[in-house]
């Protein structure tokens, strides 16, 4: 008896040493800190302001009834934004699922089956034919001692709020992406009418020189650079005309409609640049507005709850299980007492020996943990200087503009000087006509960067987060990475 102790306790012994262990397996990424990313001498001399955000409804800042229809339209009816929806609904359902698998499960069934049996099986000897009659129902209930259900409820429903916030993020990207393709058909009139303006400009010139070469003034040189600007001038008229099409094109795909949906626009207006000021402690500021930062962030909250679920295969599982029917093998009725059976009692299942399934599972865990964290970290870094170097190019634009008016102002008394100067006989009308083409010139120029001011202006709303306002988000991932420190450290 003691010889039979001694073996089980031996073997027990080995067992539990041989058992696959995870030790020396741990995640090595790390989550930026949002403060050292330092911003302030890029934003140096700009105003800062805790209220810079833009609203829910940025658009409307812009001026124009037409393009909040449009926005609207497309949030309504785009296709893109219900692949997003789908995604969520899917992220939703399999967080339903792991909240279900935490729970028990009872199952039932039952059957008939006839059987003719050979005489060399048959009772007796004689061969006949004769029914099996079952039913049962089962009971099973697998215990989360170490919490490993609940982590992967977690994870999944960190991966449903990301899709529930990349959602969000869609609509963002979408209102934006509309903003900037009216933008771009407000601009392509403007070019429109720059080219009819040189066009018509170009033939009176022409004419006049091919009037001068007639009355032997000029030259054959100088008509054929006339005929040389009239065609440029109709070469750019169909260049406008193009890039009003592709404007109304884009806007089309993007409101989901058939390219005449683009034919139905009423031309812009002048859209006025919203104006924004960027908020002192941008990156920390960024963390609550941005929709993918958040989504980033909770991708890595989901990636530690899959950790602690891989760590919690290494521990012995405990599960109750329970079944009880009724089985009867013949033409009697089934449903008496002595056709009864039942078993109950728990069950306990350790892993040994895995051939390193266990172990490679949770690398790729804390592989998919440094991952979420990279990608966090990388839109950390890339949202903070895309607000800043959109700061920075409309700071700039707007001095060009400036500049710019100096000089349209400049090439407008201009052509007012020489159009007085000709209507006095001092100076003739080629000559002005000369200096109208700079000032179309410094119009065009113009339209190019009022467009531009406004692009930026957009552009900038987006990278602030588009009007987002995350806040019991964000407290929920705080908590979130609080309560996963410890969790990563089992």
């Amino acid at each position: 008896m003691r010889l039979h102790t001694m073996a089980a306790a031996i073997g027990l012994t080995l067992a539990l040493a041989g058992c696959v262990s995870s030790g020396g397996i741990h995640p090595s990424g790390s989550l930026m800190e949002a403060s050292s990313l330092k911003s302030e001498h890029s934003l140096d001399g700009i105003t800062v302001s805790p209220a810079a955000w833009p609203q829910q409804d940025w658009w409307t800042a812009l001026g124009d009834a037409q393009l909040d229809s449009l926005i609207a339209e497309a949030l309504r009816d785009n296709p893109s934004l219900a692949a997003a929806d789908a995604r969520a609904q899917q992220a939703q359902a399999a967080a339903g699922v792991a909240d279900a698998q935490r729970g028990p499960t009872v199952n039932g069934g039952a059957s008939v089956a006839g059987a003719r049996l050979p005489p060399a099986l048959s009772p007796g000897g004689d061969s006949h034919f004769s029914l099996a009659k079952y039913g049962y129902a089962s009971f099973n209930w697998g215990l989360d001692l170490w919490g490993g259900k609940r982590a992967a409820w977690e994870a999944a429903l960190g991966q449903a709020r990301a899709a529930e916030i990349d959602r969000q993020a869609a609509r963002i990207e979408l209102s934006t992406n509309v903003a900037r393709a009216y933008t771009q058909l407000g601009y392509a009139y403007a070019q429109q009418d720059v080219a009819k303006a040189e066009l018509e400009r170009a033939n009176r010139a022409r004419d006049l020189t091919r009037q001068r070469v007639s009355a032997g003034i000029d030259s054959q040189l100088q008509l054929k650079q006339s005929d040389s600007e009239v065609a440029t001038a109709e070469q750019q008229q169909v260049v406008a005309t193009r890039a009003i099409d592709a404007a109304r094109s884009s806007l089309s795909v993007l409101l989901g409609k058939g390219p005449d949906r683009g034919l139905d626009l009423a031309r812009p207006q002048v859209l006025k640049p919203t104006a924004l000021t960027v908020p002192g402690n941008l990156s920390m500021d960024l963390i609550g507005h941005r929709a993918d930062l958040v989504a980033a962030r909770w991708r890595v909250e989901a990636a530690s709850k899959d950790i602690k679920v891989a760590k919690t295969e290494f521990l012995p599982n405990v599960s109750i299980g329970a079944m009880a029917g009724l089985l009867n093998m013949g033409g009697g009725n089934l449903f008496t007492l002595k056709n009864r059976f039942y078993e109950l009692g728990p069950s306990v299942s350790l892993p040994i020996f895995d051939g390193g399934r266990l172990r490679a599972n949770l690398a790729g865990k804390d592989a998919q943990y440094d991952l979420a964290v990279a990608q966090y970290n990388q839109t950390l870094v890339a949202a903070t200087n895309q607000v800043a170097d959109d700061y920075n190019a409309l700071q700039s634009v707007q001095q060009q503009i400036e500049a710019q008016q100096r000089a349209l102002d400049a090439a407008t008394q201009a052509w007012q000087l020489s159009d007085q100067r000709y209507k006095a006989g001092i100076g003739n009308y080629l000559e002005a006509l000369i200096v109208r083409q700079q000032l179309l010139q410094a119009q065009q120029r113009m339209a190019a960067l009022q467009s531009q001011q406004v692009d930026l202006s957009v552009q900038l709303i987006q990278a602030l987060g588009g009007g987002y306002r995350p806040q019991a988000e964000a407290h929920e991932v705080a908590a979130a990475s609080t309560s996963s420190v410890s969790e990563r450290s089992l």
